[in-house]
């Protein structure tokens, strides 16, 4: 057993901190919505703090999911983020998609309180934060690597050490890069097939068996044909992302021409209202 906080009980954290009290840990959460902290507590038994310090008083582990950059700063380095509670030789964790320029401020300021950072962006969603099958990208030293890989296993199916702090963000600006062009070709490809009178089911049964394959193919062309749309990852933090992405490569001098078209697709989605919407909604900038 080990004495955990987690700092945020979003659609993601509140799945992600069930595993750890489940496993066996002892978990205090903070949520700046206390009512949220309240019915996880009631739910799953653990401790319930008012503030990210309280929560991580004590702490060998403190983890986070929040929102931002800015959300983060506040929970960590804020007037009462968990940093200033943390004793050394404690661990951070931190599961939120941010900038990595925030991520290596948060090494460099850890490594001055002697405390470990990981920066470990999720993928899975929703649905894989509730089986505990999130793929983890992480960034931090070997040290504290080691010593998170074996908590974060707790709701993930692939936790991989990607390199140095920062690492582990660059490394899910790669997979939303991916995402944001694989679903824009699939959008497309959905509207053609319905425009060309294909029975959609019929087609994306056929080369969802070949080349054209993909996560989002199987999981998301027959959804797109029938104009469906709600499920976890939301338009809006996809373009928030795509926003982290966009300009880390610009810092780099990096070109991604395709990401930034299709950046302003998912504007036009939100401008249909569609801002909650799962990402695929794309389609919806062809069918309404």
């Amino acid at each position: 057993m080990t004495k955990l906080a987690f700092l945020g009980l979003g659609v993601m954290g509140y799945p992600m901190a069930g595993h750890l009290k489940a496993a066996g840990h002892d978990v205090t959460v903070y949520n700046r919505t206390a009512a949220k902290a309240e019915a996880w507590a009631k739910a799953h038994g653990g401790a319930v703090a008012a503030t990210p310090a309280e929560a991580a008083k004590a702490a060998d582990i403190v983890i986070a999911c929040v929102g931002r950059d800015e959300d983060l700063r506040d929970v960590t380095i804020g007037r009462e983020g968990c940093f200033s509670a943390m004793a050394a030789g404690t661990l951070f964790i931190d599961h939120t998609t941010v900038s990595a320029a925030i991520a290596r401020e948060l090494a460099a300021e850890g490594e001055a309180r002697g405390i470990g950072t990981l920066d470990a962006p999720v993928s899975g969603g929703q649905a894989g934060a509730e089986k505990g099958q999130l793929t983890i990208m992480v960034g931090g030293t070997d040290a504290d690597f080691a010593r998170g890989d074996p908590v974060m296993r707790v709701y993930a199916k692939r936790v991989g050490h990607m390199g140095a702090a920062g690492a582990g963000q660059t490394t899910k600006m790669v997979n939303q890069i991916a995402i944001a062009g694989i679903l824009q070709g699939l959008a497309e490809a959905v509207n053609f097939t319905l425009e060309s009178g294909l029975d959609p089911e019929q087609v994306f049964d056929v080369i969802g068996k070949g080349a054209a394959q993909s996560w989002q193919m199987d999981n998301r062309a027959a959804t797109m044909a029938k104009g469906e749309y709600d499920f976890g990852f939301a338009v809006d933090w996809m373009r928030k992302d795509l926003a982290i992405a966009l300009a880390e490569a610009d810092a780099r001098g990096i070109p991604l021409p395709l990401t930034a078209l299709v950046d302003q697709f998912y504007k036009d989605v939100q401008n249909l209202d569609g801002g909650r919407q799962d990402t695929s909604s794309l389609l919806r900038r062809f069918r309404g």
